[in-house]
């Protein structure tokens, strides 16, 4: 089964959508124009509910097949948000809103989820009910953890969930995916070394929070390089270090050290907090010096489920022919709070060779539209085919 013809003719209008949304970016939770815009376009197209403000601003529109009779329900879920960049493509509908820009994909992610919405509405050749998912704040907010803690999966019965993502650098359209961990935990620190100022000129009178931060630096890469499996993955990075002097010839009171944690298993992100607490505090008592650690637990790692993955993928192959085997992601994704409720799975659809995502010169392909579209129509009328 190739893009399905409807989605192919349904192209420029989906493209249209899309291409709105990207000149009215909206950052975390204030996607209040986008938010309205999906509702108003899930009411038009007859879904049987629409429903907004869970989590926040998140809106569900529920869709029921001509038959219901298999009691299944599977949700779809697509972000909205954009990042708080300063856009630089040079596009005739480049961003509207200074220091905002849909650098990620999001209104691509929106605007094919909507145009599945409309096709699926229209045909309903399907035996349950579909649960659109349109999630605010998924760079940071966590939006997605919001919408589960409003109760999202209980109250319209979801059973399984599915996630996609554009990715740059993969031909147009193509899919490519993996069972298990897959996208990151995204735990963050900052560390605030007390010693003792003075004069540079006299570091015997001093507890130096300079070098005291230096040993610390490095000591943290031993978590990767000592601690965890070789075979794992984890990323250990210090970002920033700042101290409160300017002067050359100031040993400063204090140091502030951030930075980030990047796990793939729930046992490693353990292990890892664990260390890096062990690690500084060790640290900076061997030089004398006290720290106040804050650790930041961001989004737990992305956990595709077995089943669901395996089913995904052969709907992505009776799209485009084939599915690849995605590489492991350091970066992180909320749809992981998804996952941890509900066994689904997430995958990559290629952007073409566009500039990477997170970057001010990054633009969805609209090329992507039917492929995409088709695959989350595909992952309902496969799922739940028509009695």
């Amino acid at each position: 089964m190739p893009v399905k013809n409807r989605l192919a003719e349904m192209q420029d209008e989906i493209t249209a959508w899309r291409r709105d949304i990207h000149e009215h970016p909206e950052i975390l939770f204030e996607t209040h124009r986008t938010s309205a815009l999906v509702a108003e376009k899930l009411r038009a197209f007859g879904c049987d509910e629409v429903v907004t403000g869970i989590g926040r601003t998140g809106v569900v529109g529920v869709i029921r097949g001509k038959s219901t009779g298999s009691g299944k329900v599977i949700g779809l879920r697509a972000d909205m948000d954009a990042l708080p960049i300063e856009e630089a493509t040079g596009l005739d509908y480049a961003s509207k809103t200074p220091g905002a820009m849909h650098a990620c994909g999001h209104d691509g992610h929106t605007a094919m989820l909507l145009g599945a919405a409309k096709y699926l509405s229209e045909t309903r050749n399907f035996d349950g009910t579909v649960v659109v998912i349109f999630q605010p704040a998924e760079e940071g907010g966590g939006g997605g953890r919001e919408m589960c803690a409003d109760g999202m999966m209980d109250r319209f019965g979801v059973q399984e969930v599915y996630g996609m993502h554009n990715w740059p650098g993969r031909p147009v359209g193509s899919f490519a995916i993996r069972p298990g961990p897959f996208f990151a935990a995204t735990d963050q620190f900052e560390v605030v070394i007390k010693g003792k100022g003075g004069h540079a000129a006299k570091p015997h009178e001093t507890i130096d929070p300079v070098v005291t931060s230096a040993q610390v630096v490095s000591m943290l890469q031993t978590i990767a390089s000592r601690n965890a499996d070789p075979v794992e993955q984890i990323v250990v990075s210090v970002t920033s270090i700042e101290s409160d002097s300017k002067a050359f010839n100031v040993i400063p009171q204090q140091v502030m050290i951030r930075g980030t944690i990047r796990t793939l298993t729930v046992e490693m992100r353990a292990l890892a907090e664990t260390r890096f607490h062990q690690v500084v505090k060790q640290a900076c008592a061997a030089m004398g010096a006290t720290p106040e650690i804050t650790y930041f637990k961001g989004y737990p790692p992305m956990i595709n489920h077995d089943a669901q993955t395996d089913f995904a993928a052969q709907v992505a192959r009776s799209i485009s022919g084939q599915c690849d085997e995605a590489p492991l992601i350091m970066g992180g994704e909320d749809f992981a709070y998804m996952l941890e409720e509900r066994p689904g799975a997430y995958i990559l659809v290629g952007n073409g060779d566009t500039a990477m995502v997170h970057h001010p010169e990054y633009n969805f392909n609209d090329e992507a539209i039917p492929a995409g579209c088709s695959w989350w129509a595909g992952i309902v009328e496969q799922r739940m085919p028509a009695a």
